[in-house]
């Protein structure tokens, strides 16, 4: 289930980029996941210092919706590869040409070019 999450690194990029919704995990400072024990809990960016770790779902949500990226991951016809592109006119560089062996390392590399935009845009 720890896929579901965003890695640590990452995640310390977004709490520094201003993330803070609630999660259901938090990094410790070993880089480890917890959580609250039951659902109705939750931590968030200003919870003693602690790190968010956020579901990519929340993430790729929050860039829609604060910073309004949008991107589209896809599978490349007849191969095993995947690759990403932002939708936004504004970001330069379109990512189609690179590709992926799994959908999960391209929804990484994604998340860590979005992250980068908005690194620029600050």
């Amino acid at each position: 289930m720890t896929k579901e999450f965003i890695p640590y690194e990452q995640s310390l990029a977004l709490k520094e980029l201003g993330f803070d919704e609630p999660c259901l995990m938090m990094y410790d400072t070993k880089e480890i996941l917890y959580s609250r024990g039951s659902f109705g809990n939750h931590w968030t960016n200003n919870d003693k210092g602690l790190l968010t770790a956020p579901l990519y779902q929340q993430v790729f949500r929050w860039f829609r919706e604060k910073h309004n990226l949008v991107y589209t991951i896809g599978h490349i016809g007849h191969t095993d590869s995947w690759t990403f592109a932002t939708e936004n006119l504004q970001v330069a560089g379109q990512e189609w040409s690179k590709h992926y062996s799994t959908y999960e390392e391209a929804e990484l590399e994604c998340l860590k070019q979005l992250i980068k935009v908005v690194k620029e845009k600050t």
